[in-house]
């Protein structure tokens, strides 16, 4: 004898207002805590499967929320594991991990096979009370894009890393190529040297940083989602297209990464080699020779701390008139400069170029009283 069931007259969630769809008292006997069960009467309730409302199940007068249940309803969830397919195990969070690892989804494969051996209890499993594939077919797609999000959050950050490090680095070195750019261009360094100096260690820790958490981005072990890439239906005849994608745009980051890489070198270094260089063989040859016509004076210069500041005293010490060869040292805080025997020692000119370069110079006073 089968028993019949008064149909209830509401069709709307009375929370939410969404549209429902008809369970049998089976379901909610099976699924609601122990305590809840006697409430259950013999009329078809409604399943409301709306993301964030508390009703799961309404009729006329009465309605149970997901407190009431034994098991956690995945459909009206936006976080958490986020079960789907309550008799084979399947969540969102298991579909997750398939996409990253396989690059697709075979979940409703397997569903389907195993609903024929050894068969579904959805009707006493299931919240909705009916087959769970519309259900794993929408949760394919949520994992699908929100893997594309995580992704696309890890690419605008790997990118910011990568920026982060030329940047930092650029500005690690800045205190010897903008003075020289400056200089180039006719225009004083004085002091701007020796401020960017003092900040050097601390761009060059920022670029040491952002380097590493490039590296940590491109190499940490993860898969790279693309939006298009998994199939949600039946078959996955593109997942060895998926799989190609995924590796040439891995493949690529690590191609960028290591370019990123060679210029922050390149730039965190670029103090270390500018005077090799920018440096004149031409002025040791003058320096170092026995020409009566030439004489050589020492200068003391304050304030530099590297090859580049070396260079940049001696750019702007070879523009002056009457110098015909310079040689600086950065260690030991001197500038030999080669000028004609005949004249006088240039002293106001060689000051006036040691600061515009942005350092301090002091003229020997046997050479200032000449």
């Amino acid at each position: 004898m089968t028993m019949e069931l008064t149909m209830s007259r509401t069709a709307t969630c009375p929370e939410c207002g969404g549209k429902s769809k008809g369970v049998k008292p089976l379901t909610l006997r099976a699924l609601l805590k122990n305590e809840f069960v006697s409430n259950v009467d013999d009329v078809e309730y409604k399943f409301c499967n709306a993301t964030g409302c508390s009703v799961v199940y309404f009729a006329d007068s009465q309605t149970f929320t997901k407190d009431q249940l034994k098991v956690p309803v995945g459909v009206k969830e936006t976080r958490g594991a986020r079960p789907l397919c309550y008799c084979f195990g399947y969540s969102i969070a298991t579909i997750k991990k398939e996409l990253e690892t396989k690059g697709r989804s075979d979940a409703l494969d397997d569903i389907r096979k195993k609903m024929n051996n050894p068969g579904c209890r959805c009707k006493t499993e299931n919240p909705a009370g009916a087959c769970c594939l519309g259900s794993v077919t929408k949760g394919i797609a949520i994992a699908t894009s929100e893997l594309d999000k995580s992704s696309s959050k890890s690419n605008r950050a790997d990118t910011i890393t990568k920026v982060g490090t030329i940047l930092s680095a650029i500005m690690a070195s800045s205190c010897c190529w903008l003075p020289l750019l400056l200089i180039l261009f006719g225009f004083s360094g004085a002091g701007i040297a020796g401020v960017l100096e003092s900040y050097r260690p601390v761009f060059s820790t920022l670029t040491i940083g952002f380097l590493t958490a490039a590296f940590y981005f491109t190499y940490w072990p993860k898969q790279t989602v693309t939006g298009g890439a998994y199939c949600i239906t039946d078959c996955c005849s593109n997942s060895g297209t998926s799989k190609r994608n995924r590796f040439n745009m891995m493949s690529m980051n690590k191609i960028m990464l290591w370019a990123v890489t060679v210029v922050a070198v390149v730039f965190m270094l670029f103090p270390n080699y500018i005077g090799f260089i920018l440096a004149r063989r031409e002025s040791d040859e003058v320096i170092t020779s026995s020409n009566p016509l030439i004489k050589t004076t020492f200068v003391a210069i304050e304030g530099m701390h590297c090859e580049g500041c070396a260079a940049i005293a001696e750019k702007s010490i070879m523009d002056v008139p009457g110098v015909l060869a310079v040689k600086v040292d950065y260690t030991g805080k001197y500038a030999n400069i080669a000028t004609e025997s005949c004249c006088s020692f240039p002293n106001e000119d060689i000051l006036n170029a040691i600061q515009t370069a942005g350092y301090t110079g002091k003229i020997p006073k046997a050479v200032e009283n000449n």
